[in-house]
């Protein structure tokens, strides 16, 4: 994968605040309402901070999409989030944090861009040693979760499963349904084959399956949720950038590329509240520049 910045990442560039203020949002995004859970760690451990989340509800699931695509989605979102004037970027999509995240940080290299995936390896190595991963097809065939433990701990040993049908239930808000328990059987019987005792939650949409998946699980099975490790990281990050707001935090901003009615249906039930969500769609100009980029662009 290239790690220079692109001519579209030189093109973005200039419209960054070099000085953002600590007032500014936090950007975080999702391809829908799995980055929920990341918004609640944040309400819960930066509770001064402004937020504004994307849920690219158009385009979900991004688990079965290519690297190109997912690479393009990202550039179109932290565009527009530059342009929205955060200071930090939350990806709280494990798929975009294994496929696109070394790339874009090149390209926004004056913007903080925190991914999911090292967060949550390091909180895994440090409870395990047999773990197991629940992901997105994507994410599982990135083998990004293996490499970032394996990095961290190279004695742990690592089974990843795809679940690709987990993000459309959780979407769906079928959570409860029988088909649902009988898809995460399926999905769980290798790792457990594997005798785990550790599961890292590979995508941010699975935590809303905690009460099957613990149902499924024995209680030695220790559960890892990155998106409570990579909070606490952005809070670090904050610290170093003199960038954490001490001030009363504005209402959080909702967005999506998609029609927002089904996205604040589950929202009220997970948030405990109905959010004001805005459908937006990204610039025109930048889907084209990406386009042109991502025909040029080798992996």
């Amino acid at each position: 994968m290239k790690n220079q910045p692109s001519d579209f990442g030189r093109q973005t560039e200039f419209s960054l605040n070099q000085f953002p203020s600590s007032q500014a949002s936090i950007g975080v995004f999702d391809s829908g309402v799995g980055g929920l859970t990341v918004l609640r760690e944040l309400y819960r451990q930066l509770p001064n901070e402004s937020i504004l989340y994307f849920g690219d509800t158009a385009r979900l699931p991004y688990g079965t999409k290519s690297q190109s695509e997912i690479l393009q989605y990202v550039r179109e979102i932290l565009a527009w989030m530059v342009q929205r004037g955060v200071k930090m970027v939350i990806m709280a999509c494990n798929t975009s944090s294994a496929l696109a995240i070394e790339t874009v940080r090149s390209e926004f290299p004056t913007l903080p861009i925190l991914g999911v995936i090292l967060p949550g390896a390091r909180a895994a190595v440090q409870v395990g040693k047999r773990i197991g991963v629940i992901s997105t097809p994507a994410t599982a065939a990135s083998n990004a979760y293996r490499d970032a433990i394996l990095e961290v701990d190279p004695t742990a040993e690592v089974w990843q499963v795809g679940c690709p049908e987990f993000v459309p239930i959780i979407e769906a808000n079928r959570i409860d349904e029988p088909y649902t328990y009988q898809a995460a059987r399926d999905y769980l019987e290798p790792l457990l084959e594997q005798q785990i005792d550790t599961l890292v939650y590979g995508c941010t949409h699975y935590p809303h399956l905690a009460p099957v998946l613990k149902s499924l699980l024995p209680r030695s099975v220790q559960l890892i949720d990155p998106a409570v490790h990579v909070v606490a990281a952005a809070s670090q990050e904050l610290d170093l950038l003199g960038l954490k707001q001490s001030r009363s935090p504005r209402p959080t901003e909702f967005c999506v590329s998609g029609n927002p009615q089904p996205f604040i249906k589950i929202s009220r039930q997970w948030l405990g509240c109905t959010p004001l969500v805005q459908q937006v769609s990204l610039p025109s100009v930048i889907w084209k520049s990406i386009a042109l980029e991502s025909e040029s662009t080798s992996f």
